[in-house]
């Protein structure tokens, strides 16, 4: 599939690299501590301890016989009798069983690798909401610190005669609208946290790290590749088990084969009373040579089908994985290129916002008037502001969601 690759990772420059190395070490923190990944990688080391399992020999069999009616013989009744014998199934058999196991093994592995990266994305998606509150509370403290500045103007100027008492009040409320908003946002903090160190399974009220100076995002062109999702782990896992499916049938067609054993029959005799004869008493010892006949052949052709029908679904969920990655990708390229145009907008009206604010604030410290449209362009450059940290986090999680999609820098 020939498709586009990501914005060579476009950066949110914090010093241009502290924002990533601090998530990257909070991944690191959850790949150690996260008890869901644990219990992936659990399983799939039980899923290697397998291999020997299924490539070993069976035990060897002892089984001991007692005549309650010895067996007369020419040198003496026979009293009891101990076999021992080993199976070993037919040539390349245990190789080939090893094989479907360390094939689904490394399947299983994979299944730990795609739960790492899911838990990666999973982190930044918590960690972005609590650098978008952190923003926010900065933008909501400094558009108070302003307010409180055009009050200082508007009192003077109605000092003077110059203003109206509507304005130092207008004023007021919106002091005190910002003053709630803090406060929300300082009782948001709690579950933001606490779902962030419970995926680093920390302490709930454990520190967190979250850079305040943000710069500029800068975007790169774009690479193509033919296997955009070759490297994703469920792909991989998918190759494995059609593997594994194949070595499979091999491994039916050698169980179908025959057992060849190998035993060693023991037998006690006693001693003749009666006369004295050549080897009177000797015991008897008899190698033994067993083959199994594996004559009943349905459940090996049923064994087989299954394992190619196995391999044929792995396919089909392969092509349908595929198409799913496509559509995730594609959704989230087009997330990454509407926020870039978002921000480039708002950054826009951030800075003509501000430049009428300085013209109407101006125009009011000479003349008295137009203080309410001074307040309305301030709310409005504190919305853009906050739009523009919005559309800041939503691209950042929008790559870190490629970065699973495509399992690159992981």
């Amino acid at each position: 599939m020939k498709a586009i690759v990501l914005l060579s990772f476009v950066l949110l420059c914090i010093g241009n690299t502290s924002f990533t190395q601090t998530l990257e070490e909070y991944f690191q923190i959850a790949a150690e501590n996260n008890p869901e990944l644990k219990a992936k990688y659990k399983r799939a080391e039980a899923a290697m301890e397998k291999i020997p399992q299924v490539s070993s020999l069976q035990d060897p069999s002892l089984s001991f016989g007692f005549f309650i009616s010895p067996v007369e013989t020419r040198v003496g009744p026979q009293r009891a009798k101990f076999s021992l014998t080993q199976m070993f199934p037919w040539f390349g058999t245990l190789k080939a069983q090893g094989n479907v196991a360390a094939l689904n093994a490394e399947a299983q592995f994979q299944v730990f690798n795609d739960a790492k990266n899911k838990l990666y994305y999973k982190v930044a998606q918590a960690y972005y909401p609590l650098f978008e509150l952190y923003q926010i509370e900065a933008i909501e403290k400094e558009n108070k610190a302003i307010l409180e500045t055009f009050k200082t103007i508007a009192n003077a100027k109605y000092e003077n005669g110059k203003g109206t008492m509507v304005d130092l009040l207008r004023v007021d409320m919106m002091i005190d609208d910002v003053k709630t908003n803090l406060s929300i946002l300082e009782s948001q903090k709690k579950p933001l946290k606490t779902r962030f160190n419970k995926l680093l399974n920390r302490d709930q009220n454990d520190s967190i790290t979250i850079p305040t100076e943000v710069h500029s995002i800068q975007a790169q062109s774009f690479d193509e590749s033919d296997s955009l999702f070759a490297e994703h782990p469920l792909m991989e896992q998918l190759n494995l088990q059609i593997k594994a499916s194949e070595a499979k049938v091999l491994a039916v067609k050698k169980q179908g084969l025959p057992k060849i054993g190998v035993g060693l029959d023991y037998v006690l005799v006693g001693e003749r009373t009666d006369m004295d004869v050549s080897g009177n008493g000797r015991d008897v010892l008899m190698p033994m040579v067993t083959m199994s006949i594996p004559i009943f052949r349905k459940k090996y052709k049923a064994a087989e089908k299954e394992a190619n029908l196995m391999r044929e679904s792995y396919q089909f969920k392969k092509e349908a994985l595929d198409n799913q990655l496509t559509v995730q990708y594609e959704n989230a390229l087009f997330k990454i290129e509407q926020q870039l145009d978002l921000l480039e907008l708002y950054n826009h009206q951030i800075e003509r916002t501000e430049q009428s604010i300085k013209l109407i604030l101006a125009s009011y410290q000479n003349t008295g008037n137009d203080f309410e449209e001074v307040l309305r362009m301030q709310q409005q450059l504190l919305k853009y502001q906050k739009l523009s940290v919005d559309v800041l986090v939503k691209y950042h999680i929008a790559v870190e969601e490629i970065k699973y999609i495509t399992s690159k820098n992981r």
